[in-house]
């Protein structure tokens, strides 16, 4: 077999497995997962054992792609046009905020180390609004990566999923318009006017390639029921939506966020289940994708000047970051949880920075900074370590922040509670017993009072024998006569089957389906079988329901817990 097959399965093998493994250890240690990728991917890569070299990296470049892909379409599928058309005002301010922040808190203070370093303000201009340009910029794989992970849900959430997927468009007009001068200043050709037409038409052609997409994606989506073939089918999409971007030098994020973002709001019943498979779908691509990046990372021949850059970098793009995503939450009166927490959730920095300083370091590569640097060079070793912190510092932020903002833990369905929960949780435990030796005539009473049509019956010692259901009662109901000699145990059902009040409710659940049992009663222990109450799957239903608007309430305090023992009303 050809060498160089097994080269590029070894690596994706060591990329996966080797991910996988990290983030589990990273997750016991609370720390998120994608930490976890990149450190193994250090380790395996250019700073590390050098496994996976960055030839190999360049060489699978069309897996980071379809990768940046998935990741837009999953992004777009998670913003809702009713929060924007409710938020329009306050995201915009708070976009302009921390990415205008950021750029000048970073440009202004690389301009003067360069500066004092270069003795050439050309120069030092013209490198500190591309690093400016760059850390506008902010991750959305690994953001929203977080918020899938903790499951978080609220205000805080949309508004860091919509900052998150909307500053690749302001970084990109940024960075048009910053690599532009840098090319003037430096004595380059570049032409400010029509380098930002090209940027203006990047973004506009990258929304429409998604837009017309989405479209064929929705039709399909309405021809083609069977969810494995437009599971499939969605794939094949975006890989193609994937190659015309490339091939059209359109944004792949942006193209793949507006197919994602149309399919998601305006088919939202036939869609549903194909962004939940294709986020488990995008496992192995998401660590692929974030062990690539910690192995692209080279820490060797990088000058010593360029530390200090990296130093003000991470500061400057931190509180540009922090007070830009306050100001503009506060201008605009935004909820209390965003104006403290938003600014937090936006440090992390990856594909897209990456991807920037690439471009730079094409596009510059002629402007020598040394005999033995290029701006383009200088960027593209500044961009890496400045991904490699803010990767790792990022995410562990993302999840303190919802954590603080009370939103971890809200984005749950029915089953997740179902899971959580045992009998105890979701019984009936007001429903009376009777006992066996009473005369019916009293049962028939208590019967016609409560709205019960299930009830445990006793024996002497208080144990469990049998039920008495209406269904049963409806036999003797033509005989009055014969309520005042009959006793409940002639005429009630023997207890075939019970739960244990400490039984998962799921494993009860299923056990009720199997016999076609809407009622079962519910006893302490089978070595202690007194009644606590009885587990009715209409009542389950509304309970599950009603604790999952409580879980998904962002007033709600606290993170959620299983209720307390309930009793009927």
């Amino acid at each position: 077999m050809n060498s160089a097959h097994l080269g590029v399965l070894f690596i994706l093998g060591i990329g996966v497995f080797g991910g996988i493994l990290g983030a589990r250890i990273f997750q016991r240690l609370q720390i998120p997962q994608v930490v976890g990728y990149i450190v193994i991917g250090l380790l395996i890569g250019e700073s590390g054992l050098q496994m996976v070299r960055y030839t190999d990296i360049m060489m699978l470049e069309p897996l980071n792609f379809f990768a940046l892909g998935i990741i837009g379409f999953l992004v777009g599928g998670e913003l809702k046009i009713d929060a924007f058309r409710k938020y329009a005002s306050q995201f915009t301010a708070i976009l302009l905020g921390e990415g205008l922040f950021a750029f000048f808190l970073v440009a202004v203070p690389i301009t003067v180390l360069l500066y004092m370093v270069l003795h050439n303000m050309a120069l030092a201009v013209a490198g500190g609004v591309v690093f400016g340009a760059i850390a506008s910029a902010t991750d959305p794989a690994s953001t929203v990566d977080v918020l899938w992970e903790t499951r978080s849900r609220g205000i805080l959430t949309t508004s860091i999923i919509a900052i998150v997927a909307l500053d690749d468009a302001l970084a990109m007009v940024l960075y048009g318009l910053g690599t532009s001068l840098a090319k003037l200043l430096a004595g380059g050709s570049g032409e400010t006017g029509s380098q930002l037409l090209r940027v203006v038409g990047e973004l506009f052609g990258s929304l429409a390639l998604g837009a017309l997409f989405a479209l064929l994606l929705i039709g399909l989506l309405r021809w083609i029921s069977d969810h494995e073939r437009s599971t499939a089918l969605a794939v094949g999409l975006i890989l193609l939506l994937i190659s015309f971007a490339v091939f059209g030098g359109l944004d792949v994020i942006l193209a793949a966020m507006t197919l994602g973002f149309i399919t998601a709001n305006a088919a939202p019943n036939r869609s549903r289940k194909l962004f939940s498979t294709m986020r488990a779908f995008s496992m192995p691509i998401y660590v692929l994708f974030f062990v690539f990046v910690g192995a692209r990372l080279s820490f060797h021949a990088m000058p010593l000047w360029l530390l200090g850059i990296v130093v003000l970098y991470v500061v400057g793009r931190t509180a540009g970051k922090m007070l830009g995503a306050y100001s503009g939450a506060r201008l605009t009166k935004a909820a209390p949880v965003v104006r403290k927490y938003l600014g937090v959730g936006l440090f992390a920095q990856g594909g897209v920075a990456i991807g920037l300083s690439i471009m730079a370091g094409h596009q510059l590569d002629a402007i020598r900074i040394s005999p033995s640097l290029t701006l383009g060079d200088a960027i593209i070793f500044a961009v890496t370590v400045t991904t490699l912190l803010l990767q790792v510092l990022g995410p562990p932020l993302v999840k303190w922040a919802v954590g603080k903002a009370g939103e971890a833990g809200r984005d749950i369905t029915d089953q997740d509670i179902i899971a959580q929960w045992a009998v105890k949780d979701a019984m009936i435990s007001s429903v009376p017993p009777f006992h066996e030796d009473q005369a019916l005539h009293d049962a028939v009473q208590a019967l016609t009072t409560n709205d019960w049509v299930v009830y445990p019956v006793i024996d002497g010692h208080g144990h469990l024998t049998g039920t008495l259901s209406l269904a049963a009662l409806r036999q003797v109901l033509p005989d009055p006569a014969s309520w005042s000699w009959l006793l409940v145990a002639d005429i009630m059902s023997p207890a075939a089957e019970v739960l244990e009040m400490d039984t998962p409710l799921e494993k009860a659940l299923q056990l009720m389906q199997q016999v076609n049992a809407d009622q079962l009663p519910v006893i302490r222990t089978k070595e202690d079988p007194q009644p606590m109450g009885m587990l009715e799957s209409n009542y389950v239903r509304k309970m599950v329901i009603e604790e999952l608007i409580r879980r998904q309430d962002p007033l709600a305090p606290g993170q959620p817990t299983p209720p307390p023992q309930t009793t009927a009303t």
